[in-house]
């Protein structure tokens, strides 16, 4: 029986839309935590009780006059208000909106250089209110804008989102903000697009809410049909999976290139677990066909209007299924936030797994707590020049596997391009898929599908020895420090679970650097004959 027709069999579209928990948990257990986490399914239909709350929001950001929003947060928090606005852009005369989720202390520098914190709105968005951090970051923005402004103004400056009673709540009443915005607890993050850790940043930026969640409201009406939209994204994945596809490229438009990073945190950390999972893999028109794997599926997310990822197509591997996913105009991006959410629900359905949990991601943060703690040390650093030490890393590979690069870098299109075009070189060679993962933004998304997923990862932590620091204020460390027991500690982690892991360090995160290392991947890669067995 293939994937549509159990989906049929199970009514598992219907069932998923009146939020029956047994899709998933066979225990009354299962089936109470599964409960906790299916808000998400009206989110579109009932977001309209948000707008005044959103647009008392936008009136304070214009009676402070901003011009910049700066969005602190990680994973479900920030991917959704990332790729709203890299889709969507800036309306006229609306805010400017930066998300800081990464704890590189050249890209936070690099940010506060840049902004002027008179005319900034400062949102901390963490669903637990803990997450070290936005927790971080904001002890760092705080300081700036009170040095500035004095703290009573500066108060005014700063928004939380976060789930009702988190610590971030009381921290939020302590410091002055202006406003807490309550997240819907029954929501997970990464399925919080159409919440308002999405729908605020959206606001702010000038989206049009009421076109957006009309269109998301359509597609939930779809989603609740068998074989609709949602049904038919989860056929295509089981149908792959069953065939011995698990990766799945996800290959879009440049219009909606961002939307990738959303899609990917979606599935990885959704399905990643087991011992199992979707491998998403993000690809584009500039990229490679020729290296993507023969065991993968292809999604295209387009613009009606783009030929050139169609053309894309025809040179992909013979035999590659390919779903296409046309979208009319950036306000459909709502419409996919839904789509894939129920697709993703429905897969785990088909994989018997719960897609609500991610077990395995506490194990890094623990790890990174322990580094900064001085009780753990992750393993050396690869010796010898890169070309000759990455070459026992790659002969690693095998058949079926992924390549992936998790880079501790600013994360800078120019910066990563030399690096991303090596991966491809690398892939084409080997003859396996291939993935740049930045960090720390991977720890909460494909992080979990690297620990708890298939063995089927060949892991490169790429770090750097850049002397750039930002201090947090209240902690005995800084950014530098963060930054570099965060990929320790995950080191350690993969290490520890046996995966296949090895780390190269940059004397500086600059150009010449990274590229001379991507010329080293590219060259070790044809050298290796690619594994049989």
């Amino acid at each position: 029986m293939d994937a549509a027709a159990r989906l049929l069999a199970s009514d598992a579209a219907a069932r998923l839309a009146r939020r029956d928990p047994a899709l998933w948990a066979a225990d009354a257990a299962g089936a109470a935590r599964v409960r906790e986490r299916l808000g998400w399914t009206r989110l579109a239909t009932d977001a309209a009780r948000l707008l005044p709350e959103l647009a008392a929001l936008v009136d304070h950001a214009r009676g402070l006059d901003v011009s910049d929003v700066v969005l602190l947060g990680m994973g479900g928090s920030s991917l959704a208000p990332l790729v709203l606005s890299r889709v969507l852009g800036t309306a006229p005369g609306a805010a400017r909106l930066t998300v800081l989720d990464t704890t590189s202390p050249r890209s936070v520098r690099d940010a506060l250089d840049r902004l002027d914190p008179r005319r900034a709105l400062v949102i901390v968005s963490s669903k637990s209110g803990t997450t070290i951090e936005p927790l971080s970051l904001y002890a760092i923005l705080r300081a700036w804008a009170d040095e500035a402004l004095g703290r009573r103004e500066a108060g005014g400056r700063f928004v939380a989102i976060t789930d009702p009673g988190s610590p971030l709540v009381s921290l939020a009443r302590d410091e002055g903000f202006a406003m807490s915005l309550p997240a819907p607890p029954d929501v997970g993050g990464r399925f919080s697009a159409l919440t308002v850790f999405g729908l605020a940043p959206a606001a702010l930026i000038g989206a049009d809410l009421p076109a957006l969640l009309s269109r998301a409201e359509a597609m939930e009406k779809a989603c609740a049909a068998s074989g609709g939209p949602a049904a038919e994204l989860a056929a295509f994945i089981g149908d792959a999976l069953a065939s011995g596809r698990d990766k799945l490229t996800i290959a879009c438009s440049a219009e909606f290139a961002a939307f990738g990073l959303w899609a990917e945190q979606l599935l990885a950390e959704s399905t990643g677990k087991g011992g199992a999972g979707v491998v998403p893999i993000l690809a584009g028109p500039r990229g490679t066909p020729a290296g993507v794997a023969s065991d993968a599926a292809a999604v295209l997310v387009r613009s009606t209007r783009d030929t050139a990822i169609t053309a894309w197509t025809a040179a992909l591997p013979p035999g590659t299924p390919v779903l296409d996913l046309a979208l009319d105009s950036p306000l459909d991006l709502a419409a996919e936030f839904v789509r894939w959410e129920y697709a993703t629900a429905l897969v785990g359905h088909l994989m018997g797994i719960d897609p609500f949990d991610q077990p395995d991601v506490a194990r890094a943060k623990s790890a990174t707590e322990a580094i900064l703690a001085g009780t753990l040390v992750a393993p050396a650093t690869a010796a010898g020049d890169p070309a000759s030490a990455l070459r026992p890393v790659l002969a690693a590979v095998r058949p079926g596997d992924y390549l992936a690069v998790l880079a501790y870098l600013p994360d800078d299109d120019h910066l990563l391009a030399p690096l991303r075009d090596s991966l491809s070189a690398a892939g084409a060679s080997l003859g396996v898929a291939t993935c740049l993962e930045v960090g720390p933004r991977y720890l909460h998304s494909t992080g979990q599908l690297h620990k708890g997923g298939p063995d089927e990862g060949v892991f490169i932590v790429l770090t750097t020895r850049d002397a750039t620091d930002v201090p947090v204020p209240g902690r005995g460390w800084g950014l530098r420090a963060l930054f570099g027991a965060q990929a320790d500690g995950d080191l350690a982690t993969l290490a520890s679970l046996g995966r296949r892991v090895a780390r190269f360090d940059l004397q500086d995160a600059d150009a010449e650097n990274v590229a001379g290392f991507s010329r080293a991947l590219t060259e070790a890669a044809r050298t290796i004959r690619p594994s049989r067995s």
